[in-house]
């Protein structure tokens, strides 16, 4: 990533008011990124957009560079943080609907940040740390799923022919890529639910879930899992 505008890091906040003045910097950066993109941003647009002075951003970071880094991390830990209610309900689904409602958290929060994950999943091709933190978020999904399907496995409920590692990595992509292509590429116009019900019946094909009444019940699943990510 070419360096523009850099000076000299401080250390960084060391109060709450730093603190505070640190997440709007890192607040403007994000919608200066979006509504620019990374080449054509400005650490003056971000202190403008932030009502600081243009040496106030000094203070905080020492370049466009790192600003961004922290707004991308920032967005790769959104999308694979559990609801802040995770536990709500899960009891009461089925596997096939707990895969969807996974499913369904990650598109909902990929298309609320769309924008600015366009601009992440660009700049991750040329600029290493922002690509670590992609792998990173991928990686995450990737373990999860690897250990829900070995529990699957355990339990009698999927394919003992799948190699978890594999199949958690193939499927994991496959979700992140058609989020990407659907929401930043715009390949199609879909609804949500529509989106989210087709990944999981795929996903499901693929391990072998077993679960009885599920493709009669697929729409009633995905109503129940809706609600309860949203509960």
């Amino acid at each position: 990533m070419p360096k523009t505008e850099t000076q000299e890091p401080s250390a960084g906040p060391r109060s709450r008011k730093g603190a505070k003045t640190k997440e709007r910097l890192l607040e403007a950066a994000k919608h200066v990124f979006e509504e620019s993109g990374f080449l054509e941003a400005r650490i003056s647009d971000i202190s403008k957009e932030a009502g600081l002075s243009h040496g106030s951003f000094y203070h905080y970071f020492d370049s466009k560079e790192q600003i961004f880094r922290e707004v991308a991390e920032t967005q790769e830990a959104l999308l694979t943080a559990p609801a802040s209610d995770d536990d709500h309900g899960v009891e009461t689904l089925s596997e096939f609907e707990r895969l969807l409602r996974a499913n369904r958290r990650y598109l909902e929060r990929y298309r609320d940040n769309g924008r600015i994950m366009g601009v992440i999943e660009e700049v991750s091709r040329y600029d290493a740390p922002v690509g670590e933190a992609r792998i990173a978020r991928q990686k995450h999904f990737a373990d999860r799923a690897e250990r829900s399907i070995r529990r699957l496995q355990t339990d009698g409920n999927a394919s003992a022919d799948i190699d978890p590692a594999i199949a958690a990595m193939a499927l994991g992509s496959m979700v992140a890529r058609f989020a990407e292509l659907w929401l930043i590429e715009q390949w199609g116009d879909y609804d949500l639910d529509t989106a989210a019900e087709q990944l999981t019946l795929l996903w499901a094909n693929a391990i072998g879930l077993k679960e009885p009444g599920r493709r009669k019940n697929t729409k009633t699943a995905a109503k129940k899992a809706s609600a309860a990510g949203r509960s």
